[in-house]
């Protein structure tokens, strides 16, 4: 009869190689979604500078770089397309500035930035960061205006989340300057 111990390693060592397999698939899943946002992202950027390009009048390019001066024009929006509901957060890289960041997402991270310099310490919690933001302190505003969009903006390596709830700038943009 085998031992209640033997028993309990053997599961033991199941459970742990069941762990390391699913954290290989999760690797490698988070590899190809990194890999599929970056596609994505060239792929809007593209499609946008299309769009500007067939939406400025003709020789509007020309007389600029003639030194005419001509304004440049704001592109229409395009008739027929939905308004995009979510924003796209690009993952953080090196020289990738905040502004590349819906209104709302760089307010966030420049929050988190002003703080990272000032004298109360780098880590913000999400009713601290509704309260620089100006928010009002309902649960609501907390959960979808701040915690939703930290945690995507932490996803994706602006800001880092050492503490669960605490979110400063170690990672991302203002880190070490």
């Amino acid at each position: 009869m085998a031992s209640v111990v033997g028993l309990l390693e053997e599961r033991e060592l199941a459970a742990r190689k069941r762990v390391e397999s699913l954290r290989e698939e999760v690797d490698r899943v988070l590899a190809e979604l990194r890999d599929a946002e970056t596609d994505w992202e060239r792929w809007m950027i593209a499609r946008e500078r299309v769009d500007r390009v067939l939406s400025e009048p003709r020789g509007a390019q020309a007389a600029e770089a003639a030194g005419a001066g001509a304004p440049v024009p704001v592109p229409e929006p395009v008739p027929g397309r939905a308004a995009a509901t979510r924003s796209v957060v690009p993952v953080w890289r090196p020289k990738l500035a905040a502004r590349v960041l819906a209104v709302e997402y760089q307010r966030i991270v420049n929050t988190l930035v002003d703080r990272q310099h000032g004298d109360d310490g780098p880590a913000m919690s999400c009713q601290e960061i509704a309260v620089a933001l100006g928010l009002e302190l309902a649960p609501a505003k907390i959960e979808g205006a701040v915690r939703s969009r930290a945690k995507r903006l932490v996803a994706r390596g602006w800001p880092a989340e050492d503490t669960p709830g605490r979110f400063s700038t170690a990672a991302g943009p203002g880190a070490g300057s």
